[in-house]
């Protein structure tokens, strides 16, 4: 029996063959040998007397060690390798991506009426923060190799000599610095900071109490449910007073890859033809756009769908306007309701079947709006993370307030409006870029009530590119704060109950308008980066970390699918704060951009139940306004797909604060502070990604 050699054969056994096995292919398998077969080739040549340790052995073991040391730096050189192969390849792309890329101050993608100055304002307040925080930065690491960090109490106890040389100046600077940002910059930031963290818990406590109520809808199974479903007890050849007239409205413009799927679905409602007249709004200023969606009107109309086609000559107001115009036909006065489609939304055949029943003998319903699905929601990081956003806004938000206040905001599509509903309101206005949400506040406030079905789904598209999202996100932000400032002094002259004055004050535009993009940019993108250089103004880890984690659970509960996205969509989130926060003061002034409107690019993705519907001739009862889609399918020519060439936007805002974050992180790396430093690190990361857009699709 071999000795024990202490840490290597401290078990006291015989050494076994070891196999290394490199995993370069040019290099051979070796195979040592254990002592044992010194012992039985050479006999007792190596013994040593007294059942000694064979000087072989150790030889052999220490030969071990070292090909086993080899072994693991190959693994791990080859690991180093891997990673700086990827860094370079994603250097080179993102090289690429800047070159052939267009900043987003390029004169295309701003509307005319912004001037460059205005444009330009708010980017450069980031770069004076930006800039401040590199000469800060190095100010910081200049002091912290010199060892004059000093805490408040040292910092007025020290006494310096009255001969000061470069090293004593510069000391002193520093020393100076120290003070000022103590007496007169730590305060106000400090007081600002818990500002904003009130705020932070005032809105995380409403979207905790919201949360909470859509758990008691879900736990006592509160459902919306008509008095009489359609059909009961009327003949739909007939039509009668279960198929009251409906008016369907397709408002588009310049959607060409849209415009034949969105036609199809709405034609192919399950509805008596006599008692439904479907109207294409087209807005479109392509002459070539405009002669296919006519020609696919004409084909409808040959088929015998009840369908017209309407363009204006003066196209005011945008998409209110359009809706405006439409409503004062003289054949409207023979319609009840009127549903309303975006260019991209493919309603079911059932949809009239499953909202129009809850207005009989409900002469209080003014608007029944249906949940949206997403045929594109799996595309690509970006419409994931707005599918996380949008399933909580319907699943909670939507549903609750319909729920418990019989108020919500109109979506603008998949939804049906009482006409009178419309008229008592005041009609569509075109005095902001939300004329949805212009209308429902304005019914809500002549007493009308709405009701919201999660179960009735209509599908449309996300935007797939950041550029196209960016925009969206920017009309819906800023047309609320238009909308706040005219209709203040409306809602406190209405007779609607206090309580109901309250929420829409507080709630639906304070809170949930502007005060969450406010804190949401504030808080986490220029109050947290300032405390890294102004340590005297903390930020506690859980307004950092546990808190934001927490809501962002909270949000992706409704879509649990998503939950692996759940720290990409919390920094997703906080760098859309930047567009959501400029688009909410350009609402509240009334600055160019507030009246920005641009119309979502859309992909022209259709459903898989749409498809169908297209190829196959539907089940129909006798009288509905389905035509025979199986002949049309055929004569239908395929289209063409036409090359496009893409390229990226720089966005100049978001690369500044992607810069200004990862500065702050490398400030943290001097105080320890490690929550501090992981969030601002990958935050900025965030920041840089979505700057260089290299989230979502590129552009056409």
């Amino acid at each position: 029996m071999a000795l024990s050699f202490g840490w290597w054969d401290n078990k006291a056994h015989r050494g076994t063959p070891v196999i290394v096995k490199m995993e370069n292919p040019n290099w051979s398998i070796a195979e040592i040998s254990s002592p044992d077969d010194d012992e039985y080739g050479a006999g007792e040549a190596f013994a040593v007397p007294g059942g000694g340790a064979r000087k072989g052995a150790r030889g052999k073991n220490a030969k071990q060690i070292t090909w086993v040391l080899l072994l693991k730096a190959h693994r791990a050189a080859g690991c180093l390798t891997s990673i700086a192969s990827a860094a370079v390849g994603l250097a080179s792309a993102v090289r690429r991506r800047v070159v052939s890329g267009r900043t987003d101050s390029d004169g295309a993608s701003s509307p005319p009426e912004e001037s460059p100055v205005l444009r330009s304002r708010f980017y450069s307040c980031i770069k004076v923060f930006l800039w401040l925080s590199v000469v800060l930065l190095g100010f910081e690491v200049a002091a912290y190799l010199k060892g004059w960090h000093l805490s408040a109490v040292e910092m007025h106890r020290l006494v310096l000599p009255s001969s000061l040389g470069v090293r004593g100046f510069s000391e002193s600077l520093y020393t100076g610095w120290v003070r000022f940002r103590v007496e007169y910059i730590a305060p106000p930031l400090q007081f600002l900071a818990d500002a904003c963290v009130i705020l932070f818990l005032i809105q995380s406590a409403d979207r905790l109490i919201l949360c909470l109520g859509c758990f008691w809808i879900r736990f006592k199974r509160i459902k919306p449910l008509p008095k009489r479903s359609i059909g009961a007890s009327e003949d739909p050849e007939s039509g009668g007073d279960d198929y009251p007239m409906v008016l369907v409205q397709i408002p588009m413009c310049n959607e060409r890859e849209v415009y034949q799927q969105s036609i199809a679905a709405v034609c192919n409602l399950d509805w008596p033809r006599s008692n439904i007249l479907i109207q294409v709004l087209d807005d479109s200023d392509d002459p070539t756009t405009q002669a296919l969606i006519k020609e696919e009107v004409e084909k409808w109309q040959q088929n015998g769908a009840r369908i017209v086609y309407r363009h204006r000559v003066i196209r005011d107001g945008y998409k209110a306007g359009n809706l405006k115009s439409a409503m004062n036909c003289s054949y409207v006065k023979d319609y009840e309701l009127v549903a309303i489609f975006d260019a991209d939304f493919q309603p079911t055949p059932d949809f009239l079947k499953q909202t129009v029943p809850h207005f009989k003998d409900n002469e209080e319903l003014g608007l029944v709006q249906a949940r949206w699905s997403f045929v594109n929601k799996d595309e690509n990081l970006l419409t994931r993370l707005q599918n996380i956003n949008l399933c909580f806004h319907f699943e909670v938000e939507q549903q609750v307030n319909g729920v418990f206040i019989n108020f919500f905001g109109f979506n603008g599509t998949a939804g049906v409006w009482r006409i009178k509903a419309l008229e008592d309101a005041g009609g569509w206005l075109e005095r902001t870029t939300v004329e949805d949400m212009d209308i429902a506040v304005r019914a809500h406030l002549k007493g009308w009530k709405f009701i919201y079905l999660n179960d009735v789904e209509c599908q449309c598209e996300l935007p797939e590119s950041y550029e196209a999202y960016r925009k969206q996100q920017h009309r819906w932000h800023s047309g609320p704060m238009q909308l706040f400032r005219l209709c203040l002094p409306d809602i406190i002259r209405s007779k609607i109950g206090f309580w109901k004055k309250s929420n829409l004050i507080f709630l639906f535009f304070l809170l949930r308008k502007l005060i969450l993009p406010f804190y949401s940019f504030t808080l986490f993108c220029i109050i947290l980066p300032l405390t890294m250089f102004v340590p005297e103004a903390e930020l506690p880890a859980w307004v950092v970390c546990y808190i934001p984690a927490a809501m962002s659970f909270l949000n992706i509960l409704p879509a649990l699918r998503s939950f692996p996205f759940i720290v990409p969509y919390l920094l997703f989130e906080n760098t859309m704060s930047v567009t959501k926060f400029n688009a909410m003061i350009s609402g509240l002034f009334q600055l160019g951009s507030a009246y920005e409107w641009v119309v979502t690019k859309k992909s022209g993705r259709s459903s898989e139940g749409d498809r169908t519907s297209l190829m196959k001739e539907p089940k129909q009862q006798r009288g509905a306004s389905a035509p025979n889609l199986d002949a049309i399918a055929k004569d239908e020519p395929e289209p063409k797909k036409e090359s496009k060439k893409k390229h990226n936007r720089i966005y100049r805002k978001e690369l500044a604060l992607a810069f200004l974050l990862l500065t702050a992180s490398a400030r943290s790396l001097l105080s320890a502070q490690g929550i501090h430093f992981y969030f601002l690190l990958f935050q900025g990361i965030s920041f840089l990604l979505v700057g260089l857009d290299l989230i979502g699709e590129q552009i056409d």
